[in-house]
């Protein structure tokens, strides 16, 4: 266990506003539910009573998740598979329909990156990222919005991004991706509104989980630096937030962007792989320059 995950007998038993109940007989899908946030927002729909799908590359953490989610009494059904894959996600949706005979919710929380200035940045690793965090959430997005167009059912979308408005050094290429997904989303917003499919999206900060180990000693600490509450935040603010757009006090908000991120907007940036050393602060050179 790492020092930065919850257990799964504490993601049962956090606090949380709403009601049980309130997704019952709903089925939520969510890309990346086997692990993080992913997991924690399965957790918290389980908890209120929704049925869930949950998908992602690796069977072995998605049956593991299963297991849990299951104690919360609710129907779980796990699929292996990669989101950067069209023919993949289209095969997703309609398993998904015909195992739950409905789609209520996706969560496209699936995504990932890693540290490097973007000068080193090749091709292939720009590529993977995009392809994951852009890519495949508009395959996700129209493929489930097809569904719900052709079947004539309201669907509700919730993409899980970041907060790129100050821009991410040393993750140049989820940078790119992400302002893509906030900025496809406020697009299809509008253009599905007539099929009734709201879609917004969830911008999370430094929020501590298991992600964090996939950084060096350097980056993990300006994650609890990154904002004026100098703390990172924890994976149930975010499937809060979730919660909150797709349930019935979200029922007249599609194209936004929730920030969750303790106000680091306001006050700086993490820096993934470390702040080099032309960044760090030196108060006494920069009074010797300014004079």
């Amino acid at each position: 266990m790492s020092q930065y995950s919850l257990t799964d007998d504490q993601l049962a038993e956090l606090p949380t506003v709403f009601a049980p109940g309130i997704f019952a007989g709903q089925l939520a899908l969510i890309s990346g539910g086997g692990t993080g946030i992913g997991k924690a927002t399965a957790a918290l729909y389980a908890r209120l009573g929704a049925n869930l799908a949950i998908c992602g590359r690796d069977g072995e953490r998605l049956e593991e998740a299963a297991a849990f989610l299951r104690r919360f009494g609710t129907t779980v059904t796990t699929h292996q598979m990669t989101i950067r894959d069209p023919e993949q996600v289209s095969a997703l949706i309609d398993e998904v329909w015909k195992m739950h005979g409905r789609l209520d919710i996706l969560v496209n929380n699936a995504g990932g990156q890693f540290a490097q200035a973007a000068l080193d940045i090749k091709p292939k690793g720009w590529n993977a990222v995009v392809d994951t965090n852009l890519n495949g959430t508009f395959y996700m997005m129209q493929q489930a919005a097809l569904r719900w167009r052709d079947s004539g059912k309201p669907g509700n979308i919730v993409n899980v991004v970041a907060v790129v408005s100050r821009g991410l050094p040393t993750v140049a290429h989820t940078c790119a991706a992400r302002a893509g997904q906030i900025f496809l989303s406020k697009t299809v917003a509008t253009e599905w509104a007539p099929y009734n499919i709201r879609v917004n999206c969830v911008a999370p900060g430094t929020i501590a989980t298991d992600a964090f180990n996939y950084y060096p000693p350097e980056g993990q600490a300006s994650f609890f630096q990154a904002n004026p509450m100098k703390r990172a935040g924890d994976v149930q603010d975010i499937a809060e937030a979730i919660i909150y757009l797709t349930a019935p006090s979200g029922k007249y908000i599609t194209g936004e962007l929730l920030i969750v991120d303790g106000g680091q907007q306001n006050w700086g940036d993490p820096w993934f792989a470390g702040r080099p050393e032309y960044f760090e602060l030196d108060y006494e050179k920069s009074r010797q320059t300014s004079r």
